[in-house]
This record gives structure tokens, sequence and C-alpha cells, in this order.
């Protein structure tokens, strides 16, 4: 149940943050119930702001245990923090926020932020999940590049995926095992997305109108792993589609697909990850009908348009929603 009455938001009221966030490095340890996050920020402050104004993140249901302003770490009376959000004031023009946070995704069951379903990690971050992972400027006009180095048990969970490309992998101590991800393109925190599992991968390739090779990737529940070749080749129309018909050429080296039954949305435009339900990729001639066909190869191509319709170019506050997806649905149909 909701507590509190929550407050009226108008168009009017907008106004651009003070700080610009121009990239994010996120390091998580993932645990079922105490996943360690530390990030450190790399924010200036806008042209024309307030040189007194104070950097304000926002963050909810997570435990804050260390934060840090270009390497020196702050003690308590020198940051306000809340159930909502967490303020740093007096800080340069540019500077490096580090934070490091516990949250407990087996017990987050709003399914907002990280989750653990059926033994799998999980994300959902559109509209307000990404403050549930960590602070951050929770809104669509801060736009920076995303760092995410995993680190999970190697046995429980041999699938690390996040943003991006994959920069490097290995091994470590005890078990476990790390994936780090680069995404080089600037995009709002909503569009964040990682997931950690056992999972099957039906690969496959698109070379692009100037030859580049992507690799395509969906990874599924292992008994799923022979209901894909639909899913895989609407994908790859849907890419030589967008090239023909608007000149847009995809923009990372792979496009990652993971469609698991548990998901609690239809399907999300994660930038390179898209996360689906199961019922929008999965299907054979023996159990499909011609509806479930198309209605995949439409939800497929919605999700892969919304790569430059709503996430190279995006929102800038939760008004123009209809923007974003009313031309992406224009594109799909």
């Amino acid at each position: 149940m909701r507590e509190g009455t929550p407050s009226t938001i108008y168009l009017k009221d907008y106004q651009p943050l003070a700080f610009q966030v121009d990239s994010i490095e996120l390091r998580v340890e993932l645990d079922p119930t105490q996943t360690r996050i530390s990030s450190r920020l790399a924010v200036r402050r806008r042209a024309g702001a307030l040189a007194n104004a104070p950097l304000k993140l926002d963050g909810k249901q997570m435990q804050l245990t260390r934060v840090s302003v270009d390497g020196f770490e702050l003690r308590r009376s020198e940051y306000e923090v809340d159930d909502e959000s967490l303020t740093l004031t007096s800080l340069p023009d540019s500077c490096v926020v580090e934070i490091d946070t516990l949250i407990d995704p087996q017990g987050n069951t709003a399914l907002e932020g990280l989750y653990l379903s059926n033994g799998m990690f999980c994300t959902q971050c559109e509209a307000h999940g990404f403050r549930k992972i960590t602070y951050y400027p929770d809104r669509p006009d801060v736009l920076s590049r995303f760092t995410t180095t995993l680190i999970a048990d190697k046995a429980d969970y041999p699938v690390l995926l996040a943003n991006g490309n994959l920069d490097d992998s290995g091994e470590l101590d005890g078990g476990k095992h790390w994936a780090r991800w680069v995404d080089p393109h600037p995009k709002p925190a909503y569009l964040f997305a990682m997931v950690a599992g056992d999972l099957s991968r039906v690969a496959d390739s698109f070379t692009t109108m100037n030859g580049r090779k992507v690799a395509l990737e969906i990874f599924v529940e292992h008994e799923n792993v022979d209901k894909c070749a639909h899913a895989m080749t609407s994908l790859q129309k849907s890419m030589a589609w967008d090239e023909q018909t608007y000149s847009r050429e995809y923009d990372l080296d792979i496009y990652m697909i993971v469609a698991v039954s548990h998901f609690n949305m239809g399907a999300m435009e994660n930038k390179g990850l898209n996360v689906f339900n199961s019922r929008y990729v999965l299907a054979s001639p023996e159990t499909a009908t011609d509806m479930d066909f198309e209605g995949i190869e439409s939800v497929i191509a919605h999700e892969y348009f919304h790569n430059w319709s709503g996430n190279r170019v995006t929102c800038r506050d939760w008004f123009q929603l209809s923007l974003k997806e009313g031309f992406t649905v224009f594109r799909d149909q």
C-alpha cells in the first residue's frame, strides 16, 4: 500500500538539473539479499546553474554505506539523506562522487529496480526504477555513459549481461566470475539493464548497410531454446527495414534479447539489452497461431525501433512519453 499523498507534477514547473553526469561506473556484487553497489559519477555543474546549487540524487529502499567526493570520504554531517534522496552541497564545478550502497533484490517485491525472480537477477527501470539500484538523478533528461561490472557466483549465474558491448570478463576466487559492459552512448537511467542467471543462448548475426557485423543473441530458459527462430528472423527483418526506410543503422557491436516467463512487463527497450516476457518471443508451429507469430514480429520490431526513437533520441521529461511511444508504434505498424 502506498504511504502518504502523491504530489502533483506540472509541466510548467520543469527545470533542468544543475549538474550533468557525464559518466557512471557501476560495480555490482550480486547476492540475493545483500547486493553491494559501488557507483562512481563524474559530474559537472551546468553552464548558468547557480554556484551554490546542490546535487540531489534520487534513491530509495537501500542502505547507504559510504559517500566520497574527489576521494575524500564525507562525514554524516556533510550530506543529507532521507527515504527518497541523497543531497550533496558545496560541490566544486566538476568532481567525482563515489557512493556505496546495499540493496535486497530478493525482498524487492515491487519488481522495480533490481529484483530476484525464479533464480534470476533482472531489472526494470522505466520509469523510476533506477533509484532503487543506486543514488542517481533518475530523470530522462540526464544522459550519461554507463560502464557496468557484474560479479556473481559462476555456478548459479553463468550468464552476466548489461547494456553496451562486452569489454572484458574473467574468473575470481571462490567460484565467482565477472563481466564488464561498456555502453559508449549517453542514455537516461530508465534504459539501464542488467541480467544474471542460468540461461541458454541462441546466436546469429546481421550485417549493416555499412558492412558492420552485429552479433545477435537471444537468451532463454533452457527448455525454450528451440522456440526462438521466428523472433531472430523478426529482429533481422526489423534491422533491415529501419535501414531501408529511415537509414538508421544499429550502433553497438551486439544486440541482445532476454526472454523469460517471469518478467513483470511485456517488453522493455533497454539499450542493447531488451528484456521480454517469453510470450512475446517464443513460438513454434506446433503450438503458436498466426496471430502469435504476427504479434511476436510486431513487438520485436517495436522494441528494436526504440533504439533510435526513444533511446538515442529520448524524452526530456515524462510528459513527452507519448512522443517516443507514439512514433515507435507508428513505425512498427
